[in-house]
């Protein structure tokens, strides 16, 4: 088995790093890379990470046309592995999210695995709590975790569903929601992934979370992300 984790990036400077850094210290027991995908023309992230000295054999940088889809499609198609993790750039796995993962991976039918962790915000502000109690809630019930949530899943199914939208935004959304449709169950891990608190700490928190809702209602409705993403 490969994994093959894969980071869409976009004038990202020390909230990537720190996320690669997570990476590489973490034991992994299977052949794995990490693919980040630039979609700035002029990749300025990847020209950060070379000036910061990360070129660890184990990350592969690409340049994508912009938009996270796109990018996450990208990255998908230039990677190797039987197993796909798609992880926003200022998010972050524990060594016991990983351990859990590839404990899953073997005991699931690789034409129907896919699946998310739980939501932790790396913020010591209450509020915070909130918020992640009610997104790991939301995604059980509804069945469609959010990117920030870490995605997984098989190449067979990622293949099979044909990839994500290639949208400015909700590509989470739609992808997951292709595979509920094929009433295919989203395995949730017992564990969470770290998550940067810089949106709703810069935006403000109540207006960050209200403006999300808004975004996901009318994305329900029928408004096109290409809208969408306007007020983003």
């Amino acid at each position: 088995m490969q994994l093959s984790v894969i980071i869409p990036v976009y004038r990202e400077t020390s909230g990537i790093l720190k996320t690669l850094e997570t990476l590489l210290n973490l034991s992994v027991p299977v052949s794995h890379e990490i693919l980040v995908v630039d979609g700035e023309p002029g990749a300025s992230t990847l020209a950060y990470l070379a000036s910061r000295r990360m070129t660890d054999p184990r990350i592969r940088p690409i340049v994508s046309p912009k938009g996270r889809g796109t990018q996450l499609n990208t990255g998908a198609r230039a990677s190797r592995g039987q197993f796909l993790f798609f992880l926003h750039a200022d998010t972050r796995i524990s060594q016991q999210g990983l351990n859990a993962l590839l404990r899953a991976w073997p005991k699931h039918m690789p034409s129907r695995f896919c699946g998310a962790f739980d939501l932790a915000i790396d913020s010591p502000k209450p509020w915070f709590r909130l918020i992640e109690r009610t997104a790991s809630l939301r995604s059980r019930l509804t069945r469609i975790p959010y990117g920030d949530q870490g995605i997984f899943m098989s190449r067979v199914l990622f293949d099979r569903v044909g990839g994500f939208p290639d949208v400015p935004l909700m590509e989470d959304v739609g992808l997951m929601t292709k595979i509920k449709r094929m009433r295919i169950r989203p395995l949730f891990i017992d564990h969470t992934v770290l998550t940067s608190a810089r949106r709703w700490e810069s935006e403000g928190a109540a207006f960050t979370t209200l403006r999300n809702w808004t975004l996901i209602t009318l994305y329900a409705c029928g408004v096109p992300p290409e809208k969408l993403v306007a007020w983003y």
